[in-house]
């Protein structure tokens, strides 16, 4: 299995249950690894065979500024199910962390793991 990764991809989105939180954004941590749908990049080095970094970045902010989240576990699916789908990933791994959350921790958060339903 190929795979792609990001690593400390820092995005501002509303996330969290406390009424400060519904209106305050607060930077959140992504890391994620995401398996080609194929190989064929490796043998063809063609831009067109890869999967867009960029693109996938573009996406992930969209999502997270169209809407709130109470949890880092919803947040973390919805971004997973949307490397699956859109992205035709058969497997994606998902870490999403809240920096400085709780005092004296650099970070809390949430690792998943999913696959597509054909795999």
């Amino acid at each position: 299995m190929d795979i792609i990764f990001l690593h400390e991809l820092k995005v501002k989105t509303l996330i969290g249950i406390y009424p400060w939180e519904l209106k305050v954004a607060q930077t959140i941590q992504l890391d994620l690894e995401i398996a080609l749908p194929t190989s064929q990049a490796c043998q063809t080095d063609n831009f067109e065979d890869a999967l867009d970094y960029a693109l996938i970045v573009q996406r992930i902010q969209q999502v997270l500024s169209e809407r709130h989240f109470s949890l880092l576990e919803a947040l973390a699916e919805h971004i997973a199910q949307t490397i699956l789908l859109e992205f035709k990933s058969p497997w994606v791994k998902v870490s999403v962390a809240k920096l400085s959350a709780i005092r004296g921790v650099k970070k809390v958060g949430v690792r998943i793991e999913r696959t597509s339903c054909g795999h």
